[in-house]
């Protein structure tokens, strides 16, 4: 068999990708990939009900769907970011995390909080709403970088005798 190397960065948002899918979320899944300064993963994440939530009967409405807040999602689900930081028992201090979905407000308060250092991103679709513009204003306060992912997602398929 043969395979092209992949970089770092293609790698580890690879692996948030992949996280992704583990969610429930019919609407957004989102995943989450903390990676330490010498590359190595020290914890993984995606959106879901807390440990213990019966998910089937937590509802998954979003406000697209024009539901009641607490008949939506959104007072109950772990965002991939938290989960990843909460799931971690490791020192995130100096930490990049990548992240298919640009941290809301809340994500980048425990994200600052954790001492993880630099963000990447695939998807910033909500860019303009308050609660990304208060998460961008607190990260350049903090100091901490962010990038949109701009590499390629690897597409990996096994043949055999190759």
């Amino acid at each position: 068999m043969h395979f092209d190397n992949i970089s770092w960065d293609e790698y580890f948002m690879s692996i948030a990708v992949l996280s992704s899918l583990r969610s429930k979320d019919p609407h957004t899944k989102v995943g989450a990939c903390i990676v330490s300064p010498d590359h190595k993963v020290l914890s993984l994440g995606y959106n879901g009900m807390p440990i213990g939530i019966d998910d089937q009967v937590i509802p998954w409405a979003s406000h697209a769907d024009g539901k009641a807040f607490l008949d939506s999602k959104y007072p109950y689900v772990c965002h991939a970011e938290l989960n990843a930081i909460l799931n971690s028992n490791h020192d995130l201090h100096g930490a990049t995390v990548y992240v298919t979905l640009f941290p809301c407000n809340e994500c980048t308060k425990a994200i600052i909080q954790s001492g993880i250092k630099k963000i990447i991103f695939i998807s910033d679709k909500y860019h303009d709403t308050d609660e990304e513009i208060a998460a961008r204003r607190m990260l350049d306060m903090a100091h901490i970088e962010y990038e949109e992912y701009t590499g390629k997602l690897p597409i990996i398929t096994f043949k055999e005798n190759q």
